[in-house]
């Protein structure tokens, strides 16, 4: 089932859970771990019966950023090696076959702030905080972050982040709207399974067409977005999950979904 080295992979029923197992380094980011998200996100792709996902870190952290001491050769294009490895993997997260929680304990800084930010849906631990800190070393955010995180807390409160290097907390976090619940560390896990299983017995090719509107919605204006969730739907409604989901609505009875 792949070589995981890394990361840990692990398949219950029908969710999956993705750890960065790199405890000693708050699970910073390698070239080889990046890859190992793309091993587990290309499993995913292959096994129908995984219908959802949790992406967690192992230890006290859930990801210090980039390595630093993991840099590629001196003569490489940097910008092609990170847009291969490290956009593949963070863009790979979300588009996921499958909707995918981001469960945050401890630190998300740098790099492991977009990362937790490719998730559809994010849970922290009390003990989370939310660190940009590139302006630290001279640097400005990547890895998406100047594309996602204005999205999640608009432009001011990203740049404050970007600018100062403030820890964000988790109930700050959730008071600006960047993380949809926060819950004491030791009932992190055991919530983030409890919402993968919900989604799991949804209709996940519905909620991945959901995901694809709503990222959609950025760049385009009203008219073409309304058109757009009308065309979703039409195509939607030829499938299984649509038509059970009517059918067990008339019939007064739990649907069951196949995420088809």
């Amino acid at each position: 089932m792949g070589n995981f080295t890394n990361t840990t992979f692990e398949i219950d029923g029908k969710v999956a859970t993705l750890t960065l197992n790199r405890p000693e380094a708050l699970n910073s980011m390698t070239f080889d771990l990046m890859y190992e998200i793309q091993d587990a996100l290309k499993i995913i792709d292959e096994n129908k019966d995984i219908r959802a996902l949790i992406l967690t870190g192992a230890g006290r952290g859930f990801c210090a950023g980039q390595d630093l001491r993991n840099r590629p050769p001196a003569d490489a294009d940097i910008v092609e090696l990170y847009t291969g490895c490290y956009f593949d993997s963070i863009n790979g997260i979300r588009n996921c076959r499958v909707p995918v929680i981001t469960a945050v304990n401890g630190v998300a800084a740098g790099g492991g702030f977009s990362l937790a930010l490719a998730g559809d849906i994010l849970l922290a631990a009390r003990s989370a905080k939310f660190i940009q800190v590139f302006s630290r070393i001279g640097l400005a955010p990547d890895l998406g972050s100047t594309y996602l995180l204005p999205q999640a807390i608009g432009r001011s409160r990203s740049l404050r982040l970007m600018m100062t290097n403030e820890p964000l907390s988790a109930e700050k976090a959730l008071d600006w709207g960047l993380v949809s619940d926060v819950f004491d560390d030791n009932k992190l896990m055991t919530e983030a399974k409890a919402l993968a299983t919900k989604l799991a017995d949804g209709p996940t090719y519905a909620l991945h067409m959901t995901r694809q509107a709503v990222d959609e919605s950025v760049d385009n204006d009203f008219k073409t977005q309304f058109r757009r969730e009308l065309e979703i739907n039409a195509e939607l409604r030829d499938c299984y999950d649509s038509r059970e989901g009517v059918a067990a609505f008339l019939e007064k009875r739990q649907a069951v979904f196949k995420g088809e």
